[in-house]
């Protein structure tokens, strides 16, 4: 399997992502998985700041910090799940989704639910990674 690579298509025949994601990512047979626990908003202090977008910013950061532990990079990235107990302020979520991706976005599934692992979290954003 030589020149395989991770690609990321939108079929033509159906509509276009209604945001910042990718409907189908392949991955090739010889990639190696990697697979996030969710990550969630607390600081380096393990604190949880009381706004949903302070979370978003500290989730984004230990995205970040779980992925360099694996050298691994946005071109990873196969699958986002994000899960968010408020509104989520796309603007917001979206300027640090931008930092992370530029527009080589992966597949996405968003939900909001009612509650988390600990009542101070508002969002959990589990990665799904492969490595060739």
């Amino acid at each position: 399997m030589t020149n395989e690579k991770i690609t990321r298509k939108n079929p033509t025949n159906m509509p276009p992502p209604v945001g910042n994601y990718t409907h189908i990512t392949k991955i090739p047979r010889n990639a190696e998985l990697f697979v996030t626990s969710g990550q969630v908003g607390v600081d380096v202090n393990g604190q949880f700041p009381n706004t949903l977008n302070e979370q978003v910013t500290n989730t984004f950061h230990n995205i970040k910090t779980v992925m360099q532990s694996e050298d691994l990079h946005a071109e990873h990235i196969i699958k986002v799940n994000v899960w968010a107990t408020e509104k989520i302020d796309w603007d917001y979520l979206y300027s640090e989704w931008e930092q992370l991706f530029d527009h080589d976005y992966p597949a996405m599934t968003i939900g909001y639910i009612t509650e988390l692992g600990l009542p101070e979290i508002k969002i959990e954003i589990e990665i799904w990674a492969a490595k060739l």
